[in-house]
């Protein structure tokens, strides 16, 4: 009972940070305008994300448009589009795939075994989208703080941490405290069971030295004589079962 309530505490984890995680792909704040020293215009914003660029004004809504050209984007945007796929689709298939593992459903019957394995398959798939969702956002928020200290660039060029890295990081806490959930309850089920086979390496025990076996004398034989039977001319009368057709045994005594 209390591995089937952490598989469905595990099954809301993954699910909350499959969400986040779409949602920080979707989003366009990765990278947002720095209002520092001279760049005062705060009426305008610019948004960076993964698809597109957009403009907020003070009172009008927001404007965006999508990237002419993939080849145009910066190698942390290009690897952070791949990578960002990659973590749904395996979310996405780490989450089914628990379903048919779970044992509040009866996919499986009758094998708790395969059940196990299922889980810690779609484990592990979990926690894969969770490396594939922390790379393309910690290396987007290190190029953002490195190139933020950089002296080289003016104001106007520096940017800072998008709501949708925040997103991002906290989706992927999800995922892993998912994943962790669904791999840890079942490795641990299986090391109970395994235990009643477990034997102790220290225990005493005492070696027998070998016996040489030992090897058989011929006896002599010995015939018992058997009694011979006696014939009597008078008829026998004791006769235990009554039979319809007469024995060998009653005929000769009869002669």
């Amino acid at each position: 009972m209390a591995n089937s309530a952490l598989e469905i505490v595990g099954l809301l984890l993954t699910l909350i940070g499959l969400i986040g995680a779409a949602a920080s792909t979707g989003m366009p704040m990765w990278r947002v305008t720095a209002f520092i020293g001279e760049n005062i215009i705060v009426f305008e914003t610019r948004y960076e994300g993964l698809w597109m660029n957009c403009f907020r004004q003070a009172d009008i809504r927001m404007q965006c448009k999508v990237y002419d050209s993939l080849l145009a984007l910066t190698p942390d945007l290009q690897a952070a589009r791949g990578l960002m796929c990659c973590s749904l689709a395996l979310g996405g298939l780490g989450l089914l795939i628990s379903l048919v593992g779970l044992q509040c459903t009866s996919c499986i019957q009758n094998n708790d075994r395969a059940k196990r394995m299922v889980l810690i398959i779609s484990g592990s798939m979990v926690i894969l989208a969770c490396i594939c969702v922390l790379i393309p956002v910690s290396w987007t928020g290190h190029v953002i703080i490195r190139d933020f200290y950089n002296p080289l660039l003016i104001d106007a060029q520096r940017r800072e941490l998008g709501e949708a890295l925040y997103i991002g990081w906290v989706a992927s806490a999800f995922l892993f405290a998912g994943g962790c959930m669904f791999i840890c309850c079942n490795l641990q089920s299986e090391e109970k069971g395994s235990q009643r086979y477990v034997y102790s390496r220290n225990s005493d025990y005492t070696a027998y030295p070998p016996q040489p076996l030992q090897t058989l004398q011929p006896q002599q034989l010995v015939f018992i004589p058997q009694p011979q039977p006696v014939l009597s001319r008078h008829p026998s009368t004791n006769y235990s079962y009554p039979s319809r057709y007469p024995s060998v045994r009653s005929g000769v005594a009869y002669l």
